[in-house]
C-alpha cells in the first residue's frame, strides 16, 4: 500500500496578516479536496494559532521567538545570530520529512515594506536550499515579487527564488522582477492571487454603505527616517474621507488587513465618534469577505482588502502602497480608480468615489466576469500542481 503524500506549507502564517492566511486557506482547501489523504504539516510564524484554527501539525518558523522584534541589546543580537545557525538544522530537518513544500502565495519575494535580508528572506532561502539539498520539491505558488534596492536583500531573494523547483507569480510585474534579479523565468507562469479561490459569501447589503480598508502604513525601507510623518499624513486623510462620508449620512464600516491596522481603526473612531462608523471584527480573510459583502462600495489600501472587494464584485477604489494594487485593479477593469498612499489627492479621491458610485452597476458587471476568470485560471494551476508535484504517494 502506498503511503499518503507528505505535504508541507511554509510562510508567515498565523502572524496577524489576513492576506497571508487567506492564501494559505485557499491552498489548504485545494489540498483537502483534491488530496484528502495527504499528511499536511506547516512551518510558520504563528504555529499555535495555525494548529488551533486548522487542526494541523505545526513547527515554528524560527528557533528564536524574538526574531521579528527590533534588537534591544547585545543579548538580543547574539540570540538572533545563534538562531540563524539553529534554523539551518531545523529547516533542513523539517523539509526532509516532506515530499513537497508549498509556499502559498503572499508577497514572499517582495520588498515594498520595511524588510531586513536576514529576516523572512533568509528563512525562504533556507527553505529553497534545503529542498535542493535533501531532494524535496519546493513550489512558490502565485507569489508576489519586487526588485529590492538593497543589494544583499536582492541577492537573498534572488537565490531563494532560483533554488525553488517551481515558481508562479500573481502578476506579470512580479515575474519581471525575478527576471531582473537574475532568475530564469522562461518556464514560469503568471496565475491570479490564490485568494480568488476562496468562496465568496453573500450577505444583505446596507444601502449607501461604504467599506473603508485602512493600514498602519509607515512607508518602505527608504522611509524609515520619516515613517511617523507618513503614518500621520495617511491617517489624517483617511479620517477626513470617512468624515466626509459620515457627513453625507453614509454608514461606514472599517476593515483591517493585518492586526497592526487596528490602531488606525481606533484612531479614526476616536476622532470622529459617530454612530454611523463601525469596525468589522475580523481575524481571517473569510471573515473580511463576509463583512465586506454587506457594503455597497469599498475604498481600501491593503492589497488583500482590495482583492476581497473585487472578488465580491464591489465597485472599488484603491489607495495602494505598491504597484501590485494598480496591476490588480487594472486586470479587473478598475485601473482608473487608483491612487498611491504617499500621494493621496483628497479632492481627486472625492471625485473618483463619486464616479465610482455613478457607474456602480456597469463596473460591478465587469468585475464579476473578470473575477470568475481568475477562479478558472487558479483551477488550472491547481491541476498542474497535482500532476507535477503532488503524486498520490511518496517520491
Amino acid at each position: 500500500m502506498i503511503p499518503p503524500a507528505r505535504i508541507g506549507l511554509f510562510g508567515l502564517l498565523g502572524s496577524g496578516n489576513l492576506g497571508n492566511d487567506g492564501s494559505f486557506e485557499a491552498v489548504l482547501g485545494y489540498l483537502r479536496t483534491e488530496h484528502p489523504d495527504a499528511a499536511i504539516s506547516v512551518m510558520c510564524g504563528g504555529p499555535e494559532i495555525v494548529a488551533s484554527r486548522y487542526g494541523l501539525e505545526t513547527t515554528a518558523l524560527n528557533w528564536y521567538e524574538g526574531e521579528y522584534r527590533t534588537v534591544s541589546g547585545p543579548l538580543s543580537v547574539a540570540m538572533k545570530a545563534f538562531g540563524k545557525l539553529v534554523d539551518i538544522v531545523r529547516t533542513t530537518a523539517w523539509v526532509r520529512r516532506q515530499d513537497a513544500v508549498i509556499v502559498p502565495g503572499m508577497g514572499v519575494l517582495e520588498s515594498t515594506l520595511p524588510l531586513r535580508p536576514w529576516g523572512f528572506p533568509y528563512a525562504l532561502l533556507l527553505l529553497s536550499a534545503s529542498g535542493r539539498l535533501v531532494g524535496t520539491k519546493v513550489a512558490l505558488v502565485s507569489v508576489g515579487a519586487s526588485v529590492s534596492s538593497h543589494r544583499v536583500t536582492r541577492s537573498v531573494i534572488g537565490w531563494a527564488g532560483r533554488l525553488a523547483s517551481f515558481r508562479s507569480y500573481r502578476d506579470e510585474p512580479s515575474r519581471e522582477a525575478m527576471r531582473e534579479m537574475g532568475v530564469d523565468v522562461t518556464e514560469d507562469r503568471v496565475y491570479p492571487d490564490l485568494a480568488f479561490a476562496l468562496p465568496a459569501p453573500s450577505e444583505p447589503v446596507l444601502p449607501r454603505s461604504v467599506g473603508v480598508g485602512v493600514m498602519a502604513y509607515r512607508g518602505g525601507n527608504e522611509d524609515r527616517s520619516r515613517a511617523a510623518d507618513i503614518y500621520e499624513s495617511y491617517v489624517d486623510k483617511m479620517t477626513r474621507f470617512v468624515a466626509r462620508l459620515v457627513s453625507d449620512g453614509r454608514p461606514v464600516r472599517l476593515f483591517i488587513g493585518d492586526q497592526a491596522d487596528r490602531q488606525v481603526v481606533d484612531e479614526i473612531m476616536r476622532e470622529l465618534e459617530s454612530p454611523l462608523i463601525t469596525a468589522a471584527d475580523t481575524s481571517t480573510l473569510d471573515e473580511v469577505m463576509r463583512a465586506m459583502s454587506a457594503v455597497e462600495t469599498v475604498v481600501a489600501t491593503r492589497y488583500h482588502n482590495v482583492l476581497c472587494a473585487l472578488k465580491l464584485a464591489k465597485p472599488t477604489l484603491s489607495i495602494g502602497y505598491a504597484s501590485k494594487n494598480e496591476v490588480l485593479m487594472t486586470a479587473l477593469g478598475l485601473g482608473e480608480f487608483c491612487q498611491h498612499v504617499k500621494e493621496i489627492d483628497f479632492d481627486a479621491l472625492v471625485g473618483q468615489f463619486a464616479e465610482l458610485e455613478s457607474r456602480a452597476g456597469e463596473l460591478s458587471e465587469i468585475v464579476a466576469k473578470r473575477s470568475a476568470e481568475q477562479v478558472r485560471l487558479l483551477d488550472e494551476q491547481f491541476a498542474a500542481l497535482s500532476a507535477a508535484f503532488l503524486p498520490m504517494g511518496v517520491r
